[in-house]
């Protein structure tokens, strides 16, 4: 039976999002070929069993384009007002450089156009050069475009907590972060989760099954080649689980992880989501969705019929505690992208 209030969030006030989002960092590219009709027909598929949130980005490949067909179809299929049950979450990534208000404007009105929307949920903004403060002149503008009625609310992808303060002391407002946080990569905890306390902001995870590596498929299998590895998740993932601890560790925790979904009559992914999911700061886990290839709709359902307890995290707890600092090694959420 599925717990009360468990499969959605009030992110904002207005603005309830799904706590598992559906993540299409994989219609870019690197996830094998998309069929765009399958695609949409896809979408519906998970928007009618409740998931209702994509995660997305003006530089996703055709992303937008797809939000905005699928909204198309939504409308002929179900009427105008399914389209009040649909959020999607875009970001803006500039290249770095000067930022001016018409250049800042220009990405905006080309993501509401591409998704068909008169108004963006979130704009969660990126920024790939901490040295370049042009990132602040860019939120301005973006805090201009939000009171204009263009933007709901504004968030981040993958800034670190010295940033977060920068904008706070900056006088910006902003609801959430996008992070990498899974039971390989616990950073938030060290720093994020107290300042987003702090700051009434709430956390976006994504990573959190490690692109597939956290499920059955490879408990108990030898540690792959490089070139089996066929997605850019497995291959990106693989390289934070070597940083880690190694393969010899993740499968103690692999086989953690299954004698705990055994008991519980889940998958490995579910035990590996619901752990996110209950940390106090985070608002939703991003799940991607290989659309027309694969999908996992029954799988993540059955999240919200599951409750970790005491001795389930006890577990987890003594297999993690052996890994390396991810914090040290790599330096807050984010630090993968800039170092």
């Amino acid at each position: 039976m599925t717990f009360q209030n468990e499969r959605r969030y009030q992110l904002a006030p207005n603005l309830q999002i799904s706590r598992i989002l559906n993540g299409m960092w994989q219609v870019a590219g690197g996830h094998g070929y998309i069929d765009p009709t399958s695609a949409i027909n896809s979408m519906i598929d998970y928007h009618n069993a409740g998931f209702t949130t994509w995660d997305l980005a003006d530089i996703y490949g055709p992303a937008e384009d797809f939000v905005g067909d699928f909204r198309h179809k939504l409308r002929q299929v179900q009427g105008e007002p399914a389209l009040d049950n649909v959020q999607a979450l875009t970001k803006f990534v500039p290249n770095p450089g000067t930022m001016t208000r018409p250049v800042v404007e220009q990405s905006i009105n080309e993501s509401l156009s591409k998704m068909d929307l008169t108004t963006l949920d979130l704009l969660q903004f990126h920024w790939w050069d901490y040295n370049d403060t042009n990132y602040l002149n860019a939120l301005d503008y973006l805090s201009e475009l939000r009171d204009e009625g263009k933007i709901k609310h504004i968030g981040l992808t993958n800034f670190d907590t010295q940033r977060m303060q920068v904008m706070a002391d900056h006088g910006l407002n902003l609801v959430s972060n996008q992070v990498q946080y899974s039971l390989i990569d616990v950073r938030p905890e060290i720093k994020m989760e107290k300042f987003c306390k702090q700051h009434d902001m709430k956390l976006l995870a994504y990573g959190t099954l490690c692109g597939g590596l956290l499920s059955e498929k490879f408990l108990g299998k030898p540690e792959p080649l490089r070139g089996h590895l066929n997605t850019a998740s497995l291959q990106k993932y693989k390289n934070m689980i070597d940083a880690w601890g190694g393969w010899s560790l993740f499968q103690e925790l692999l086989r953690t992880l299954d004698e705990i979904a055994r008991k519980h009559s889940v998958s490995i992914a579910n035990v590996a989501t619901r752990y996110i999911l209950d940390k106090p700061q985070v608002a939703g886990v991003i799940i991607g969705v290989r659309l027309s290839i694969a999908e996992h709709i029954a799988d993540n359902l059955r999240v919200f019929d599951m409750k970790l307890d005491g001795d389930d995290y006890s577990k987890i707890k003594a297999v993690i505690c052996k890994s390396h600092d991810l914090f040290e090694l790599i330096g807050d959420c984010g630090g993968e992208y800039r170092n």
